[in-house]
């Protein structure tokens, strides 16, 4: 084990693609990503198909990618999506995104946070059915852009919630529209992993191309070891205010590691051919 787990999201970064990517050039490339030793990689959803098109082909890209000891997540917003994605012997992790802020739960998963704190418990009693382990994401876990209220001890109150109630063991923040500053991101890990000694907390952040470091410092500083990323910062949330808010780079998080000495146990090579690959299938 590495002491700090790098989650890659390729799910994430081509998403939001307009044009539908072939199904063999994402095969090829999370074949390559596999190649990199990342602890997890976010390979697909299983969604609706006419909310995310891009995804559509989730279980194809299963069916066809490589034997690896990289575990795989996919993102499932309902029990219909756990029922298909438990069934696949490669999925190990499925991730729950669930909103502090109502406006946004609405919108992204069509439910508000009670009927999904409904959904958390079917889903996470079929993935102790399966030997699956729930993923869940605390959207909005940095700052809303509704209007509603907000506050860090939000994220803290319902991180604790999840966890005692309904026994999940993981928990990333994430900072849907890149909105999180070093202080609100310290304040968070730092009250947050110590109230939950049992659950791995994670972050999974949205950024600008000049404060991704300040905020992965952030983190790590605080506690954190396991972060989520992707190759050249692509993707992020579409309702982010600014246009260059984007995913984490994946290659800065790894700089960062690589510049305070700790082991990711990535391999350069491969991650230089993945990051080529990535500049074919989502051009800029």
């Amino acid at each position: 084990m590495t002491p700090i787990k790098l989650i890659e999201c390729p799910r994430d970064a081509m998403q939001g693609i307009h044009d539908l990517i072939p199904t063999e050039d994402k095969v090829l490339y999370i074949n390559q990503l596999l190649k990199c030793g990342f602890q997890t990689l976010d390979v697909g959803s299983f969604v609706s198909p006419k909310a995310i098109p891009q995804m559509a082909d989730t279980a194809k890209v299963l069916d066809s990618i490589d034997e690896s000891d990289t575990e795989l997540l996919v993102i499932i917003a309902n029990e219909r999506g756990a029922l298909d994605a438990v069934k696949v012997d490669r999925v190990k992790y499925l991730g729950f995104p669930f909103s502090i802020s109502e406006e946004f739960q609405k919108r992204n998963t069509n439910s508000t946070i009670e009927e999904s704190l409904t959904r958390v418990e079917s889903i996470q009693k079929l993935c102790q059915a399966h030997g699956k382990t729930l993923v869940v994401y605390i959207s909005m876990g940095f700052g809303n852009p509704y209007g509603e209220a907000w506050h860090p001890d939000l994220a803290t109150k319902w991180s604790e919630r999840l966890a005692k109630e309904f026994e999940v063991k993981i928990i990333s923040l994430s900072d849907t529209i890149g909105v999180s500053e070093p202080q609100v991101i310290t304040d968070l890990f730092t009250t947050i992993i110590p109230e939950l000694p049992g659950v791995e907390i994670g972050a999974h952040l949205h950024t600008t191309p000049n404060t991704w470091k300040e905020k992965v410092e952030a983190a790590y500083t605080s506690g954190c070891r396991r972060m989520d990323g992707a190759l050249r910062g692509f993707g992020g949330c579409p309702m982010a205010t600014d246009k260059l808010t984007g995913n984490m780079p994946m290659e800065h998080l790894i700089s960062y590691m690589d510049e305070i000495e700790i082991s990711t146990g990535i391999d350069n090579e491969a991650l230089f051919q993945a990051i080529r690959m990535s500049s074919e299938i989502m051009p800029s």
